[in-house]
C-alpha cells in the first residue's frame, strides 16, 4: 500500500481540512481536556507535533544540509557568508538565520509534545476499560516522548548545553529559561523512552506504519540517544570529554538493540538499492530495514532537489522530472574506502547525473561532485513536471534496522570488546554488501581479522558505518560522539593530498598510483551508467562507444601546481584553523533572537564565541 497517499487521506481525517499531515493547527489553539478526551482527538494533538519535520527547517536543513563537513561529505563553506556557509565552516554568527529557524523549530515542536504529554497523562482515556482505547492512548504518549527526544538530541549535538522546556505552556509557568546541562536533559528522555516503549505499538500494527513513531522507532532512538549520552561532547572549555558513567549507557544500548532483536528481528533486504528506491516509489513496507520515515506529501520535501543525484530541468528541459542539485558532494576519499566488491558503493556514490535532455553522463567536477546515490528524483514513476525543483513528496529515513545492528555491535565491543555476539552483528550487516560468493573472504575473513582488540573492532565499526550509511547524513553525530571529529578530518585531507600527489606524479610509489588518472564511461543498453576503469588506470577503451573524461588529475591544480583549494580549505576549521587546533568546534552560537527573548538568561559564553 502506498502510505503516502495515505498521508492526504489521514489529513482530511484528522484534522477536517485540507492541511497536510506535517501542517495541522496547533495543538495549543484547542482545549486540551477536550482534545486528549479521545483517541480521535488525541491522533491531532500528537500529530502537530510532526508539523517541524515538513518546515525548511528540517526538509531541507535540519536533516541534511546542516551535517557536514564529515569524511564521507563536504562543502566548500569558505567561498561565501552566507547562512548555510557559515555552518559548513563552522563559522556561524548568531545572527544566522537557519540555525535561529531550526531552534525555533525544535521548541515548537517540544511545547507540542509537552502539551500531548501533560493532555494524554492527565485524561481519563489513557486508563479506558476499553482496552483498544486506552492501548491506543499509550502508544500516542510514546510517540509524544519519542518526538521530544529527538529534538532534544539534535539542540544539544548543536548548541550543548539548552533550555529545557518539560512543562505544557500554561500561566504562570517561568518561560525565562537558563541553559541545563545537555546530559541531565539526554537522561531525562532516555528515561522517558524507557518508560513508554513498550506500551507501544509495532509498525504492522499502526494505520500508517513506517511512517509514523512506532515501537521499533523509539527501541532504536533508546540505543541511538544513549550512545550520544555515553559518548563525548565539546565543553564550554572547549575540551572534549565523556561523563564518568558513560558505560551506563553503553550498556542500555546494547540491552535495546539486543531487546528489538529479539522481539521482533527481522533479515535485511539483500537488495541494497531498493531499500533507497522504494522511497521515490513511496513503497514503505513495515518489519523492513526502515523503522520510521518522515512522511512527505507531494508538494513537500525536499529530498532529490538538494540532495541526491544532479538532474538539469526547466522549461527548456526535454524531460518532466524538474530540477535537483546535490550540496554536499563526498570525497574521493570516501568513494576509494570501499572495497571494490562491496555491492553499497555504486548505490551509495553516484559518479554521473543527468542532462535537461535526459541523458546520464558524468557528474560535472567528475571525482570531486560524487553524489548521493540513494536519492533521485529520476527515479519517480510520476515525473513532476520539467519547472519542478521542490516538493518531490519522497521521505526521508529516521533509522534503519541496520544501524541498530551496528550500534548493538559497538556498545556490546565498548562494553566486552570484539564478542561473538558482537561479530555476528558486524556481519550481519557485511552479508547484505557482499555476494555470498564472498562471504567468506569479505565477511567472515574480514570479521576475523578485526576482532583482534576493542580499539580494532571498534575502528571497523567506525568504517563500517561510513559505508553503510553514507548519504544518509548521519555521520557528523557519529564523529561527535566518537570524539574522532578533528582526528577523521585530518586523515580524509591527507588521503585526499595523497590521491593528488599520485594524479601530480606519475612515478609515485605512493598507495594511490594504480587509481585512474582518466576514466572511460558510457551508457549501457539497458539504460545503465557504467564506467570501465573506477579502480585502475586503462590508457585505451575496447571501443569508440567509451566517453574519456580526467578522474584523479581533477585532485590537483596543475596552473597553480598545489592543491586545490577545496582540499586544504573545506576542512581546514575542523582541524587546525578554528578556536583550538585539534578540537572540531561544532557547537554553534545561540540565536540572537533567543537571547532577546530570555531576557537575560541565556549568552554566547564559552566555546571561544566573542
Amino acid at each position: 500500500m502506498q502510505y503516502n497517499i495515505l498521508l492526504g487521506i489521514l489529513a482530511v481525517g484528522l484534522l477536517a481540512s485540507c492541511q497536510d499531515f506535517l501542517e495541522p493547527e496547533s495543538i495549543s489553539t484547542f482545549d486540551t481536556d477536550y482534545v486528549f478526551s479521545n483517541v480521535d482527538d488525541a491522533r491531532k494533538g500528537v500529530n502537530a507535533i510532526y508539523q517541524p519535520f515538513g518546515t525548511d527547517p528540517f526538509r531541507s536543513r535540519l536533516s541534511n544540509n546542516m551535517t557536514g563537513n564529515t569524511d564521507i561529505e563536504h562543502q566548500s563553506g569558505w567561498t561565501s557568508s552566507g547562512d548555510r556557509y557559515q555552518i559548513w565552516d563552522l563559522e556561524a554568527l548568531s545572527s544566522n538565520n537557519d540555525l535561529r529557524r531550526v531552534w525555533n523549530a525544535a521548541y515548537q515542536a517540544i511545547r507540542d509534545a509537552n502539551i500531548a504529554i501533560e493532555g494524554i497523562e492527565g485524561g481519563a482515556a489513557i486508563n479506558s476499560d476499553d482496552v483498544l482505547t486506552a492501548r491506543t492512548m499509550q502508544h500516542l504518549l510514546g510517540e509524544a516522548y519519542t518526538l521530544r527526544a529527538y529534538w532534544y538530541s539534535m539542540l544539544t549535538f548543536y548548541w550543548g548545553d539548552v533550555p529545557y522546556v518539560r512543562d505544557a505552556p500554561k500561566a504562570g509557568n517561568e518561560f525565562f529559561l537558563d541553559k541545563t546541562d545537555r546530559n541531565i536533559i539526554l537522561t531525562d528522555v532516555i528515561n522517558d523512552m524507557i518508560a513508554a516503549e513498550g506500551n507501544m505499538m509495532w509498525a504492522e500494527e499502526l494505520p500508517y506504519g513506517i511512517e509514523q513513531v512506532n515501537r521499533e522507532y523509539t527501541l532504536g532512538m533508546i540505543a541511538r540517544l544513549s550512545l550520544q549520552r555515553g559518548g563525548y561532547f565539546l565543553r564550554p572549555d572547549l575540551t572534549m570529554a565523556r561523563e564518568d558513567d558513560y558505560q551506563d549507557y553503553y550498556r542500555i544500548a546494547r540491552d535495546y538493540t539486543a531487546k528489538l532483536m529479539d522481539l521482533k528481528d527481522r533479515d535485511l533486504p539483500r537488495d541494497f538499492k531498493q531499500v533507497f528506491l522504494n522511497t521515490a516509489k513511496f513503497i514503505s513496507p513495515a518489519n523492513s530495514d526502515v523503522l520510521f520515515e518522515v512522511p512527505f506529501a507531494l508538494g513537500n520535501g525536499d529530498v532529490g532537489w538538494n540532495i541526491g543525484v544532479t538532474v538539469q530541468g526547466g522549461a527548456t528541459a526535454a524531460h518532466d522530472y524538474g530540477s535537483g542539485n546535490n550540496y554536499m558532494a563526498m570525497p574521493p576519499s570516501y568513494y576509494y574506502s570501499f572495497d571494490t566488491s562491496d555491492i553499497r558503493r555504486d548505490v551509495t556514490c553516484a559518479l554521473y547525473m543527468v542532462n535537461t535532455d535526459g541523458e546520464l553522463v558524468l557528474a560535472n567536477g567528475g571525482i570531486t561532485n560524487i553524489a548521493q546515490g540513494k536519492w533521485s528524483r529520476w527515479e519517480l514513476e510520476s515525473p513532476p513536471g520539467s519547472s519542478s525543483a521542490k516538493g518531490t513528496g519522497i521521505n526521508w529515513p529516521m533509522l534503519r534496522y541496520s544501524d541498530v545492528i551496528l550500534m548493538h555491535a559497538e556498545a556490546e565491543n565498548e562494553l566486552n570488546g570484539p564478542t561473538a555476539a558482537a561479530q555476528e552483528s558486524l556481519k550481519r550487516v557485511r552479508r547484505r554488501a557482499f555476494d555470498e560468493a564472498d562471504w567468506s573472504e569479505k565477511v567472515d575473513a574480514y570479521v576475523a581479522e578485526v576482532s583482534g582488540s576493542k580499539e580494532d573492532f571498534f575502528d571497523a565499526i567506525v568504517d563500517e558505518r561510513a559505508w553503510e550509511f553514507g548519504g544518509e547524513m548521519i555521520r557528523k553525530y557519529e564523529l561527535i560522539r566518537w570524539g574522532n571529529y578533528s582526528e577523521k578530518m585530518a586523515e580524509t585531507v591527507e588521503t585526499l593530498k595523497l590521491m593528488a600527489d599520485a594524479a601530480a606524479d606519475d612515478d609515485d610509489e605512493g598507495p594511490y598510483e594504480e587509481l585512474p588518472d582518466y576514466i572511460f564511461w558510457k551508457v549501457d543498453e539497458s539504460g545503465n551508467f557504467v564506467v570501465l576503469n573506477p579502480d585502475r588506470d586503462v590508457l585505451v577503451a575496447p571501443d569508440d562507444t567509451w566517453n574519456r573524461d580526467g578522474w584523479l588529475t581533477s585532485l590537483w591544480d596543475d596552473v597553480r601546481n598545489e592543491y586545490p583549494e577545496w582540499i586544504v580549505k573545506d576542512w581546514r576549521n575542523y582541524i587546525d584553523e578554528g578556536p583550538k587546533p585539534g578540537v572540531a568546534r561544532y557547537i554553534f552560537p545561540v540565536p540572537e533572537e533567543a537571547i532577546t527573548n530570555s531576557q537575560g538568561t541565556l549568552s554566547n559564553d564559552g566555546y571561544g564565541f566573542q
